[in-house]
């Protein structure tokens, strides 16, 4: 075994989530608060903007998936937020319904929600552990 690594890690890229209906999640995740960076139909995909970073959430158009969850289990993307618990009433204004209440974890609080397809989101704060945050 050598000591020497193959590559190294430099950071994320995107997040790539599949949905069945590119116009309908686009509205969904404009909806939960969102911004599309740039959205390509002819190749079904659309990125939803994260903070002020270059990567971010991927929409890609899976032929066959239709309205419902996959048929896999699914990862869950957490993303910073500055308050967890205001973000879930803001959701909620917007008719997007969290799985369940903000709860609270080792570093403040969460909210989860999931789009039409089952791919879950979680909105988390450091609430707990503000040195942490990205903005204190």
């Amino acid at each position: 075994m050598s000591d020497e690594k193959s590559y190294e890690l430099l950071g994320f890229d995107n997040v790539l989530l599949p949905v069945g209906d590119l116009e309908q999640a686009v509205g969904f995740y404009e909806r939960a608060g969102f911004t599309v960076g740039f959205r390509l139909d002819e190749a079904g995909i659309a990125l939803l903007r994260v903070g002020g970073e270059t990567p971010g959430i991927l929409l890609r158009t899976e032929e066959g998936l239709g309205h419902r969850p996959p048929p896999w289990s699914c990862p869950r993307v957490w993303l910073e937020v500055p308050d967890a618990r205001s973000a879930a009433r803001a959701l909620r204004a917007a008719g997007v319904h969290p799985l369940d209440e903000p709860s609270p974890v080792a570093t403040g609080w969460t909210v989860e929600f999931a789009d039409p397809w089952g791919n879950v989101l979680g909105l988390t704060d450091y609430a707990k552990r503000p040195e942490l945050a990205r903005r204190p």
